[in-house]
């Protein structure tokens, strides 16, 4: 079974249009047959993911730290018990075939950045996506941009990340 480990936003104070796309995601990974593993917790567009992955029967594990047992969600079809943060991103990619960046806040980014270090240096194989939802992913865009205009980074990593803008064209590029 394929593994895509999401990345995204603990907060509840976003715009609803980034939950939307959250489930939108899930539903059409688990009609295709995706195994989800996420952070596993109730907050934010974790939780939003976790309550669709039950609500369509789809399997999802979830990668939770100790120290944030209280906000684990019940629903997870697995859960996986690590000590770090650190340690939970490695265990969070583990196997992973995809990785995808939802809109999130810096721990998102966080994730997605050492993803696709990872990726470059030939220790992380699946895909990576960033969904541009409404745009969202933009500035980071323009950033690598930036790296590879300056020589920062060579355009081979650079073609490492995509940013489909809808969830239709992100199942058709990991498809």
């Amino acid at each position: 079974m394929k593994r895509a480990v999401i990345f995204c936003s603990a907060s509840y104070s976003i715009d609803p249009k980034y939950n939307d796309a959250a489930r939108e995601a899930v539903r059409a990974l688990h009609r295709s047959g995706w195994t989800v593993v996420s952070g596993g917790t109730v907050k934010g567009t974790m939780g939003v993911i976790a309550d669709e992955s039950a609500a369509v029967g789809g399997t999802h594990i979830g990668i939770v730290p100790r120290f944030m047992s209280e906000v684990l969600h019940p629903g997870l079809s697995e859960v996986v018990w690590t000590e770090t943060m650190s340690e939970r991103k490695r265990k969070m990619r583990e196997g992973a075939d995809v990785a995808i960046a939802l809109p999130g806040g810096i721990g998102t980014l966080d994730e997605v950045i050492e993803t696709l270090v990872l990726s470059k240096l030939n220790r992380f194989h699946g895909h990576i996506v960033a969904l541009d939802v409404d745009g969202f992913y933009e500035p980071f865009k323009a950033l690598l941009d930036h790296y590879v205009a300056t020589g920062m980074l060579d355009e081979a990593s650079r073609a490492l990340i995509s940013f489909p803008a809808t969830v239709g064209e992100m199942m058709e590029e990991i498809s």
